[in-house]
């Protein structure tokens, strides 16, 4: 069962973390994509605005500056764009900046004569819109050989790194949740499991308990039988206990057969009124003898999609489990009515009260409220989780509870 849990908290921390790190890196990669084609769009708008305002300016002649003389000089933008982005237009001649236009915000830590001279010494024109965004100071774009439009990226990588952080605390507080979530959630889908688990466990420990007693009386009296020339009696001890191992046996394939639904495809409609009253009939002799009597309310026509024979069954076993836990001189009611969409059938009895705690319970295998008691009746516990397994069978259910000295099994059947 820790195998389970590991597994299964393993699997859903994987998949989650895997959904979660795909998202971010969608986010990152979608404003990457975003601020580099925005980057694109900044550089093209400089080199159009410029050619059509002086289509003629990059064949002028200008002497160049020497180095420490150099400085930006400001030139007529009145057709030019005002970006936020801090954009340059830096003019060249025989591989030598002559004139620098500003365009948008400047700053003091950006050489844009140094990035132009980085550029020239590559010893080639390459018309590229942008560098890597995350690690490039600048990006640039050749106007015909005459001229480079430079951006300045400091702007652009701080919100790129900014995101890449967020998005990677927003990741490790979602890991952790992600942690917590899954335990939470491994521990409700295992519960079931572990439930089953353990009464499997139970299941296991009972059955074997109770063959092995059978078992064992069998062996012996098999024993005797060789060394006091078939006594009688031990030849009735071996069929009284095949006897009851038969019947433990049987009641376990049942519980396995209905379990499975097999039966479910051969469902029809039934009279369920005349199915209670024929069960009833026959129980009125076993009631007699235990100084009960059977009362019924059971309304006419009831009409149900049901298996006949596992009606029959849940019937005979809620009617046999009330008049067991009966008073003397007391009366079993049986009654049966039609609700929205529903039949409602109650078998009603006056005896010792079910315990508050044992309501679920008795429903489970093998279990037994009295259990010495249940042993010397050749009883297993198994009647009523049969009764519950076909009520939910036919798509409903049996509740019992105890209530003003009276004790109820309810069961619930859609029509």
């Amino acid at each position: 069962m820790k195998e389970l849990r590991r597994k299964t908290s393993f699997t859903l921390i994987a998949i989650l973390s895997l959904i979660l790190i795909a998202v971010m890196i969608l986010l990152n990669v979608r404003n990457y994509a975003d601020e580099k084609e925005a980057v694109r769009r900044n550089l093209d708008v400089l080199e159009n605005k410029k050619e059509m305002r002086d289509p003629g300016a990059g064949k002028k002649t200008v002497e160049p500056e020497k180095p420490e003389e150099r400085r930006m000089k400001p030139r007529d933008m009145e057709n030019v764009m005002i970006l936020d982005h801090e954009i340059y237009i830096v003019e060249i001649q025989d591989g030598e900046v002559t004139e620098v236009v500003n365009s948008g915000n400047t700053s003091e830590d950006f050489d844009v004569y140094k990035a132009a001279e980085e550029i020239i010494s590559k010893e080639r024109y390459d018309r590229k819109y942008a560098a890597n965004l995350y690690f490039s100071s600048y990006s640039y774009k050749y106007n015909n050989n005459e001229s480079i439009v430079i951006m300045n990226n400091k702007e652009t990588k701080q919100k790129l790194w900014a995101l890449l952080a967020e998005s990677l605390l927003l990741t490790v507080l979602a890991e952790v949740s992600i942690v917590i979530i899954s335990r939470l959630i491994t521990k409700w889908i295992t519960k079931p499991a572990e439930e089953a688990f353990e009464r499997q466990k139970e299941f296991v420990a009972d059955a074997s308990h109770e063959l092995k007693t059978p078992l064992a009386v069998i062996m012996a009296s098999a024993d005797e039988i060789q060394n006091s020339n078939n006594d009688p009696k031990y030849i009735d001890n071996i069929r009284y206990e095949s006897d009851r191992m038969n019947k433990l046996i049987t009641g376990l394939l049942n519980l396995s057969r209905l379990e499975s639904g097999e039966d479910m495809v051969s469902f029809k409609e039934e009279d369920l009124s005349r199915i209670l009253e024929k069960s009833c009939m026959a129980y009125e002799a076993v009631a007699f003898e235990q100084g009960v009597s059977v009362y019924t309310d059971i309304e006419e026509g009831l009409i149900c999609k049901c298996n006949k024979e596992e009606i029959e069954q849940m019937a005979a076993t809620l009617l046999d489990n009330a008049v067991r836990h009966s008073y003397k001189d007391s009366i079993v009611k049986v009654l049966a009515s039609a609700g929205k969409g529903m039949i409602d059938i109650r078998v009603i009895n006056t005896g010792d009260p079910i315990p508050k705690e044992d309501e679920e319970r008795i429903f489970e295998r093998f279990y037994r409220g009295d259990k010495a008691r249940g042993r010397s009746e050749n009883r297993y516990g198994l009647g009523l989780a049969i009764a519950r397994r076909i009520a939910r069978n036919h798509n409903g259910d049996i509740k019992a509870y105890s209530e003003n000295g009276e004790t109820i099994f309810r069961v619930t059947l859609r029509k």
